[in-house]
C-alpha cells in the first residue's frame, strides 16, 4: 500500500510540476471529418490504481484509455511519463481494455 501511495504522489508531482507535460494536441487529423484529440494525461487518473497495482481496470479507466488512444505514443516518448505508461501493469491495462499496444 505504501508503494502505491508513493507512486501516486510521484506521478502527480511530475505531471503537475510541468504544464507542458499535461496538455498536447494530437496532429493526426485526417480529411474525413475527424477532430483533433486533446491529450490530457490526467484524464487517465482512473487507470492509476490498475497501473500501479496490476489489478483489473475499471470501466471508466477503459473508456478514458480508449479516448486517449491517439495520445499514447506521445506519453510513451515523454521521459517523465514513459515509466508509467509503458510499465508491465500499464500494458496489462491496455490488453484488458482491448486497446492495441502502440508501436511508436
Amino acid at each position: 500500500m505504501k508503494f502505491t501511495t508513493l507512486m501516486f504522489i510521484t506521478f502527480f508531482m511530475v505531471v503537475l510540476s510541468s504544464p507542458s507535460l499535461i496538455r498536447a494536441r494530437a496532429t493526426t487529423v485526417g480529411g474525413f471529418g475527424e477532430e483533433a484529440q486533446s491529450c490530457v494525461v490526467t484524464d487517465l487518473m482512473p487507470c492509476l490504481p490498475a497501473m500501479t497495482t496490476g489489478g483489473p481496470p475499471s470501466g471508466e479507466c477503459c473508456d478514458k484509455m480508449n479516448e486517449q488512444k491517439p495520445c499514447l505514443c506521445g506519453y510513451i516518448k515523454n521521459p517523465a511519463l514513459s515509466t508509467y505508461v509503458s510499465s508491465p501493469n500499464a500494458l496489462k491495462v491496455l490488453e484488458a481494455c482491448k486497446v492495441p499496444i502502440p508501436k511508436c
